[in-house]
């Protein structure tokens, strides 16, 4: 379905928004909390001569301590950055850089976020060791293989991340950071889809670099966050030169206004995270009953307990996914990562937990977000029902 670029700038939709691992909607009490600082309040965090800038310093201050505590972090392990891509980016190549050779390997898996796998086949290609490991049917990696590799005593990373972007599943961070720690090992964890949606504690899962973002806890686009322990923090590389912000580890002006709704919409996911996760689970389990129910064939991908509470990714047997949206633009779906979209090869997520590429094109991706309600997944059920059926006549 093609739709003129002014279209898409209107935004102008009444589809059911069922996609919110691609993105979130800003909570309208983030929003509000955001607006003053791009207006009424100006300062530079970093201004240190007036009330403005000490202001908005504050602000900022304010904020990391809303991320920390979602997280069970201390407030200056907090280092913004632009999104989780930049933060995933900057923890393999920033402590990668800084490896001693006889420890220097990096150890990662084949479901891992695109721009965890491209920065780590990057690495490669310029002569740093990197294994990249399989992941079982359901999409979790064997922690038994992570230890296998860091037993051989020359890994001095371990990238997993908590949880999948397509298929949901929650991976064994902590059995694996405890597993790293005692190996010598730093590990880093990309929790980007986890953030908000289960509860996490950084010490626990053995983490010692942390890559979170605010877009997919409905906060705003363009900030995350790189979580640091002491010993990452004294060891990683400076990903950018500038003026020394952040204790010189990320230079650049913080934009106040997205921290602040950075840490708001930590604060939200805190608050209310039980229910969310109560809720959401509910809406999408009902989701998958009623359209079972109705609808032969569908297979879920993925781990049937171990996964996001919203996430429902599965393959229609004679039917195209594209297809099935094209017949439904009532609802907002998709066939898999928006951060790949760009990209017509089948998901290598769905690839790496065995499906072919049959399987793969009859896929779709469902995010059960706070926003959805009863009456919308129930009409979502219709639609879908309706759009498969129109799907397989029309093959």
């Amino acid at each position: 379905m093609v739709r003129s670029v002014a279209a898409k700038a209107r935004g102008v939709s009444e589809a059911i928004y069922l996609d919110h691992h691609a993105t979130t909607p800003v909570d309208p009490d983030v929003l509000a909390e955001m607006l003053p600082w791009f207006t009424d309040r100006p300062g530079n965090p970093h201004s240190r001569h007036h009330e403005h800038g000490w202001s908005a310093e504050a602000a900022v201050d304010l904020a990391r301590m809303e991320i920390s505590e979602l997280i069970s972090a201390a407030p200056d392990q907090v280092i913004f950055t632009s999104g989780a891509t930049e933060a995933n980016n900057w923890a393999l190549t920033g402590i990668g850089a800084s490896l001693p050779a006889e420890r220097n390997r990096v150890v990662t898996t084949n479901v891992e976020h695109p721009c965890v796998l491209e920065t780590a086949r990057r690495m490669a290609a310029e002569g740093h060791p990197v294994t990249i490991l399989p992941v079982e049917p359901g999409g979790g990696v064997d922690p038994r293989s992570v230890i296998a590799e860091l037993d051989k005593g020359d890994v001095g990373l371990v990238s997993v991340m908590l949880a999948n972007n397509e298929v949901g599943t929650i991976q064994p961070v902590a059995e694996i950071g405890r597993a790293a720690r005692a190996a010598g090992a730093l590990m880093h964890c990309d929790a980007a889809q986890a953030l908000g949606r289960i509860r996490m504690d950084m010490g626990r899962l053995g983490v010692d670099l942390l890559s979170i973002t605010a877009h997919k806890l409905y906060g705003p686009k363009g900030i995350g966050a790189l979580v640091l322990s002491d010993v990452a923090r004294r060891i990683i590389r400076p990903m950018m030169a500038g003026g020394g912000q952040q204790d010189n580890l990320r230079s650049g002006t913080i934009p106040t206004p997205l921290a602040v709704g950075f840490g708001a919409a930590c604060r939200l996911a805190q608050d209310q995270m039980d229910d969310d996760i109560r809720q959401i689970g509910a809406l999408r389990d009902r989701l998958w009953l009623e359209l079972t129910a109705r609808i032969e064939g569908l297979h879920l991908n993925g781990a049937q307990l171990m996964r996001l509470p919203g996430n429902l990714n599965f393959r229609v047997d004679g039917a195209d996914a594209d297809d099935i949206i094209r017949a439904a633009p009532e609802i907002a779906i998709s066939t898999g990562s928006a951060c790949s979209s760009e990209s017509s090869d089948p998901s290598y997520v769905l690839q790496a937990i065995g499906l072919d590429d049959l399987a793969i094109r009859s896929s779709l991706r469902i995010g059960v977000g706070r926003t959805n309600t009863l009456a919308e997944i129930d009409t979502a059920v219709d639609v879908l029902a309706g759009a498969i059926n129109k799907a397989r006549q029309d093959r």
